[in-house]
């Protein structure tokens, strides 16, 4: 095996930093209490744009920018973007908010799932025997919840889809991550905009009247761009199966901070569709290595 690059090991700290901040998500939303998700999701997409803008001035990215722009018929694609990583935010926000951040963890551990099923069933990419049974593990999971528990754990599932179909439009754009997340958050400016008017005529809005809930509202900006920065510099450094790999720390930390921060009450049935969900990622894991360029040129060289 060859020793890692300085730009390897620089792009793991990178992976590192940016899923350990998203896993830490729920302790930041959780201080937003009495302030409703909407309101939260409003602001964060309002000092996101701000927080994106100046740093794509500083990056000189706005060529880009610019150029996504100037052909408006062809941001529906980038419009669909949006309204799936707002969606994917608000429930996100809201699940932390009502003490639901298992479910959340859950959805994020479904994700690659989803990505797998999106990609036979939308692009008829080819699915691995493993992987396919990575798939029905993963459903008989969900399905378990909803015969024993009576309840469809619909966090979960709209977490995992938005974000899977998320990145199945996110590649058919042509912009990159830090020049689509400004586009995407632009489309949805005006709408953010309107609702903070709207909480602010009706005299229910929490910024400016509430000091430590203002300055929470302008840090959502920045704690959105910041990780999205991290994953970028890993992306361009890593492996892509590498990437995947680290992705796993984001829901692991929010499972942790869920059941040992803040209680949130696990039953036999829960923890047992969380062993399946797990079990399905390890087969596909195990899938995506066997498969990957390397795992085949180190089968060879036995071979040979």
């Amino acid at each position: 095996m060859s020793a890692p690059t300085p730009e390897a090991t620089k792009g793991v700290f990178y992976g590192v930093g940016a899923y350990t901040v998203w896993g830490c998500f729920p302790l930041f939303f959780a201080l937003f209490e009495g302030v409703p998700a909407f309101e939260v999701l409003a602001h964060r997409i309002i000092w996101s744009s701000v927080f994106l803008a100046v740093v794509i001035s500083i990056l000189r990215r706005w060529p880009a920018v610019k150029m996504a722009l100037a052909y408006p018929r062809k941001l529906w694609r980038v419009l669909g973007c949006a309204v799936l990583i707002a969606t994917n935010w608000g429930v996100y926000i809201y699940a932390v908010e009502t003490h639901h951040v298992l479910q959340a963890s859950l959805g994020y551990f479904l994700t690659p799932l989803v990505n797998v099923a999106l990609g036979m069933l939308v692009l008829r990419e080819t699915m691995a025997r493993l992987q396919g049974v990575a798939v029905v593990i993963a459903g008989a999971g969900i399905l378990l919840q909803l015969f024993l528990l009576g309840t469809v754990p619909w966090i979960s599932l709209v977490l995992a889809v938005s974000f899977g179909t998320y990145g199945l439009l996110r590649k058919q754009v042509m912009l990159d991550g830090l020049s689509g997340l400004f586009v995407e958050t632009l489309l949805l400016l005006p709408l953010a905009l309107l609702a903070v008017g709207w909480t602010i005529s009706t005299g229910g809005s929490h910024f400016v009247v509430d000091t430590n809930a203002s300055l929470l509202l302008v840090a959502s900006g920045v704690i959105t761009a910041l990780p999205l920065l991290a994953f970028a510099g890993a992306a361009r450094r890593l492996r892509l199966a590498t990437v995947g790999f680290l992705m796993y720390i984001n829901p692991t930390l929010q499972f942790l901070i869920a059941l040992f921060v803040f209680h949130e009450p696990m039953s036999q049935t829960q923890l047992f569709s969380f062993v399946m969900i797990w079990t399905a990622l390890a087969l596909y894991s195990w899938s995506a290595w066997q498969s990957s360029p390397t795992a085949i040129t180190r089968r060879n060289r036995v071979r040979v």
